[in-house]
């Protein structure tokens, strides 16, 4: 193509287009060559699991009541709802049983009908008892690494939240959201 045709203007664009195109280009093989002589893996797996024969039963229970079209476990399925993994260092066993027993109680509306006849949350109050409780042993297995981000939330208060709260939430905030280390701390006193 010769350059002969074009406009001073058109040349200065596509000269800047070209520019970009090359720094893309470049920065990507530089992250791919850093990428590979990292020690660490960029994303690293914070949810670890040893199961045992039912939690792997339950595994099954769980793509076969199709948690993952809404819910992600173990790095695969969707962004639609809660992601489980790490579940087991949120919630205790006794909750998990609960909420898969009467899902609509847990929550302060009815769950979310994505069209689908019967509704995807509440389909799992109407499995057996039996896969009910092999699903919660799975997911209960489903383990997260102390402080990453599918953990459980930090107990008790922190220092460095509530400064960070009196710096950027407004003085209303607590009338109009709720404080999860609270929710954290009232769930603890329940399993005892």
């Amino acid at each position: 193509m010769a350059f002969g045709g074009l406009k001073r203007g058109e040349k200065i664009l596509f000269g800047i287009f070209l520019a970009i195109g090359v720094f893309a280009v470049i920065s990507f093989i530089l992250m791919e060559v850093i990428r590979s002589r990292m020690d660490k893996p960029m994303y690293p797996t914070t949810t670890h699991y040893d199961f045992s024969a039912e939690g792997l039963k339950g595994s099954e229970y769980a793509r076969e009541a199709r948690c993952t079209s809404c819910h992600r476990i173990l790095r695969s399925g969707t962004n639609m709802s809660l992601n489980l993994d790490g579940i087991g260092s949120r919630r205790s066993f006794d909750y998990l049983i609960n909420f898969l027993k009467n899902p609509e109680a847990t929550y302060s509306s009815k769950t979310i009908d994505h069209g689908l006849a019967p509704k995807e949350a509440a389909y799992v109050a109407e499995l057996p008892e039996e896969q009910q409780h092999a699903i919660a042993v799975f997911l209960s297995e489903l383990r997260a690494d102390p402080g990453s981000a599918v953990a459980r939330a930090p107990e008790g208060q922190s220092g460095f939240i509530d400064e960070m709260l009196k710096v950027w939430a407004p003085d209303t905030w607590k009338t109009e959201y709720k404080d999860v280390r609270e929710d954290a701390k009232s769930e603890e006193g329940e399993s005892k």
